[in-house]
């Protein structure tokens, strides 16, 4: 079907799958209007019989619509074809304000968020599952007790959550006694390295291209030299 149609797998996938044209299409969320605090007082004058929209209009204006007869008219449109009117719909948290709202605590939730939070988490098992794992860690950082880490830790690894599963092995080894072990400070440091690839990076963009890598290594080698000379002087202190 995808070779003789000229389009992609997972488009015909979804179109096979679909069980009528509305699970196919992706309308933007619609932006709220003046109108929208009308559309119930408009459905019910057009049960009642009234289909003419400068009449709704001018209804409509001893309620308080101050708007443009032309958005009445588009409002009842689809009541012409025997269709619901277009109601407004909220459009979905992005990412980061579903990040945002997970990581808050819950007493710090405004409304909106207590309202919306909820049915985001029905309709996404995993992100309800990383909402209970984010928010029992919390509370463990909140109590400083660390006690629960080590159950926290075997629920995470097999969250199935690849994103978040690879930090249950980042700790160190935990003692017998169920705490974590006090964290020592590692043999090296990664503040060299940082510096190595800032001067890499640096290089990279004085050079613009126009050298092969023998004198981007050569040119790296020299600032090493040279870092590696004036640091071993001592300060001196200004007289």
């Amino acid at each position: 079907m995808a070779r003789e149609l000229g389009l992609a797998r997972r488009t015909v996938r979804e179109y096979a799958r679909a069980s009528t044209w509305q699970d196919v299409m992706r309308r933007p969320p619609r932006k709220p209007s003046a109108l929208d605090p009308y559309l119930d007082y408009l459905q019910q004058r057009w049960h009642e019989g009234q289909h003419d929209a400068k009449i709704l209009r001018e209804e409509l204006r001893t309620k308080g619509y101050l708007g443009h007869y032309q958005r009445v008219k588009m409002a009842v449109a689809p009541l012409r074809r025997g269709l619901p009117l277009d109601e407004p719909r909220e459009r979905p948290p992005s990412p980061r304000e579903a990040a945002r709202w997970i990581t808050t605590h819950p007493h710090r939730r405004n409304l909106h968020i207590n309202d919306r939070l909820p049915r985001l988490l029905d309709h996404c098992p995993e992100l309800r599952q990383t909402h209970d794992l984010v928010r029992r860690f919390a509370a463990m950082l909140d109590n400083h007790d660390a006690i629960l880490l080590p159950e926290w830790l075997d629920d995470l690894a097999n969250s199935g959550l690849a994103p978040l599963a690879g930090l249950a092995g980042s700790p160190e080894p935990f003692e017998k006694t169920g705490t974590p072990s006090p964290r020592k400070s590692p043999p090296h440091t990664t503040r060299v390295n940082k510096g190595r690839i800032t001067d890499v990076k640096l290089q990279k963009r004085l050079m613009a291209g126009r050298a092969d890598i023998p004198l981007l290594r050569h040119r790296i080698v020299l600032i090493a030299h040279l870092r590696r000379r004036y640091a071993d002087r001592p300060a001196v202190s200004p007289t």
